[in-house]
């Protein structure tokens, strides 16, 4: 059965690229372009793995991991932190409130993001 994912980025372009890598590995692709909405379509259709941005309108993405970490419905779900923020006090912060990665960017390729996501739901 193929494995939802949600993504959570307010970039079209950057959103749609992953989407697409993603879907042509055979996963179910589910978007939000600002952490309400992100934090609704989590509670809603419980993905087996959020891309979250930090930088997002209403709330940002350090609010969103709180929030479904602080959640027991849905705080199991592994959340990968995708962001241009790459001081060390920004990936300490998201992997100390939960995130199951941190992956900056301008560093990865969609091919590697592909592949983080693979060994996560594995």
């Amino acid at each position: 059965m193929a494995k939802n994912i949600l993504i959570i980025e307010d970039d079209e372009f950057l959103r749609s690229l992953i989407n697409r890598k993603l879907s042509a590995e055979g996963y179910n692709m589910i978007s939000a372009i600002d952490g309400e909405e992100g934090i609704k379509k989590v509670l809603a259709e419980k993905p087996d793995l959020v891309l979250l941005d930090l930088i997002l309108p209403n709330e940002d993405g350090f609010e969103v991991l709180s929030k479904i970490k602080a959640d027991p419905k849905v705080s199991q779900i592994p959340i990968i932190i995708l962001s241009n923020l790459s001081q060390k006090e920004d990936i300490d912060k998201g992997m100390k409130l939960g995130a199951a990665d941190y992956i900056i960017k301008a560093q990865f390729t969609p091919e590697e993001i592909v592949e983080k996501v693979k060994n996560i739901l594995k």
